[in-house]
């Protein structure tokens, strides 16, 4: 384990973390209700309880392992499950705006913690002990959803960049892009240690970084 391990800081990520995932997943269950799906809301999945949206594996160990190790890597929550059929009508355009929810749900979140950390005093010494680590959440906060807004808009499969796009294309392309779905996760992987992954989200993060704090 890293010498010096700051674990006010894990805590403090861990906690944004959970909580931004959370609100992504509602974000996409209440949406594809909205429309016309039931699926997630039967599943219990319109929820802003994280139990029901938490992945064991993808949501608390890697990004735990991450935390610790200062180590990139992918972390996600349970995928709402969307039944294209109970979309009517303008089907791809309706699965389109379920995709998009979630990161839409992530920047929403990013303004309102910029919003609150900009009215938070921290300039004096009482201030700054008790109010520190509160603005330290919500420099966290917006940190946090800048990046998982931007990374998931990642015109990837299944990332809802993905879906999005998959909604957009038509024919033989979509067909192929389909195609690339089953190797996602590999695809990600390979920009990610490759270093194109932070070419092509660092851009749009910082721009939006920039605005917000």
């Amino acid at each position: 384990m890293p010498a010096g391990l700051d674990f006010s800081r894990i805590f403090i990520e861990f906690v944004v973390l959970i909580f931004s995932l959370t609100v992504h997943e509602a974000a996409h269950a209440f949406t594809s209700d909205r429309l016309g799906d039931p699926t997630a809301r039967l599943l219990g999945r319109v929820s802003l309880n994280p139990a029901v949206h938490v992945d064991p594996i993808g949501t608390i160990l890697f990004p735990l392992i991450a935390m610790v190790t200062n180590v990139p890597v992918l972390g996600w929550a349970k995928p709402v499950p969307v039944n294209i059929t109970r979309l009517k009508g303008h089907w791809k355009r309706k699965y389109m705006l379920i995709a998009a929810a979630g990161p839409a749900s992530n920047v929403v979140l990013a303004v309102l913690a910029s919003l609150a950390l900009h009215l938070v005093p921290v300039g004096g010494d009482l201030e700054a002990a008790t109010l520190a680590p509160l603005a330290a959440f919500l420099y966290q906060a917006v940190l946090l959803n800048v990046l998982l807004a931007v990374f998931n808009m990642v015109p990837v499969p299944p990332l809802d960049g993905g879906n999005v796009l998959a909604g957009v294309l038509r024919g033989p392309i979509a067909d192929a892009y389909e195609g690339l779905r089953p190797y996602g996760f590999m695809i990600l992987y390979g920009l990610m240690f490759t270093g194109v992954l932070a070419t092509i989200i660092s851009p749009p993060a910082q721009f939006l970084l920039s605005l917000l704090l």
